[in-house]
């Protein structure tokens, strides 16, 4: 079955006068998908969302939104879109509802489909009881879910999140993240950037890794971490410890160990498949260092992130 992108971009690239945030990205988003984008700061993520929400134009390179390019078809882009940024744009000197009623109105809906949508938007996010109040006097989460329904009042095909739970508590996140999972589960396609490595484990289907403007790694959370390796950490009786343990680690796993002298611990990526986790307590054994807890787990997201970004700019 041939795969429909609601994103594609190819070849994508963007200059501004000497620097060069762009060089060449390459990214597919399939249609209902949730396609998280990451990387360090720098690498080329906000870039490119704003060149696929037609706000910059690339320097070189081909992308296309909901059928659409870019350049040369930037109205039929934004009317497939929807856009949420960092920080809540609604008004604070409007209620809720009439915020919603506003990008109704400047969505094109009038009348009474814009008085319906706003509140259908309302009453999906659970703002319902709040929604005659003035969005100022409303909490951080609330504001953050009034925006997200902004960004649905078109019905957009595709929805831009740019770190859409930016300085939010883990209750209010939560709330966030159930809502997007609900959109991508009724097939609108989201792209989302964010700084939390968890969220992207919790709500993408897929991930493309961005560094030096380029995509350096994509797949599912679960294939990117199969593809860096299981992680063996070790616990230790003493600080004295500590630098036989790395030894042994370094050795037996080739990765680098990482210390940790508050909680006696140290840490390595495994590159050997083969090894287990009694392998690892016998070599710790035979070397004489003590230890009270071993575990060989699957790396997390954040391990990915920062094994997959290292290694793209230590070969820089």
């Amino acid at each position: 079955m041939k795969t429909t992108y609601a994103v594609l971009s190819e070849g994508l690239e963007k200059r501004f006068e000497d620097v060069h945030a762009l060089r060449g990205l390459d990214l597919a988003v399939p249609e209902g998908a949730v396609c998280g984008l990451l990387g360090p700061n720098g690498a080329g993520k906000t870039t490119a969302v704003r060149i696929l929400t037609t706000l910059t134009r690339p320097s070189a390179g081909r992308a296309l939104v909901a059928g659409h390019e870019v350049t040369t078809a930037p109205a039929a882009v934004r009317r497939a879109i929807g856009v949420t940024g960092q920080y809540a744009s609604v008004d604070g000197e409007l209620t809720g509802r009439e915020n919603l009623r506003l990008f109704a109105r400047l969505a094109g809906l009038r009348g009474r489909s814009g008085r319906v949508r706003a509140d259908e938007l309302l009453d999906r996010f659970g703002l319902g009881e709040a929604a005659d109040r003035l969005a100022g006097t409303w909490s951080g989460g609330m504001r953050r879910r009034l925006d997200l329904a902004a960004g649905l009042i078109a019905r957009p095909r595709v929805l831009f999140l740019d770190e859409p739970t930016t300085g939010l508590d883990p209750a209010a996140r939560e709330q966030i993240w159930t809502a997007v999972r609900a959109l991508a589960d009724e097939g609108t396609t989201v792209l989302l950037t964010t700084q939390y490595l968890e969220e992207a484990d919790r709500l993408a289907d897929d991930i493309t890794v961005v560094a030096g403007g380029r995509a350096i790694a994509t797949g599912t959370p679960a294939a990117l971490k199969a593809r860096i390796g299981a992680y063996a950490e070790v616990t230790v009786t003493g600080a004295g410890a500590l630098p036989g343990a790395a030894a042994v680690l370094d050795r037996i796993t080739g990765g680098r160990p990482v210390l940790d002298g508050e909680r006696l611990t140290v840490g390595a990526t495994v590159l050997d498949p083969g090894l287990t986790l009694p392998s690892i307590i016998r070599a710790l054994d035979s070397a004489g260092i003590p230890v009270t807890d071993a575990s060989l787990r699957p790396p997390t997201l954040d391990e990915v992130f920062l094994r997959l970004t290292t290694v793209k700019e230590l070969a820089a």
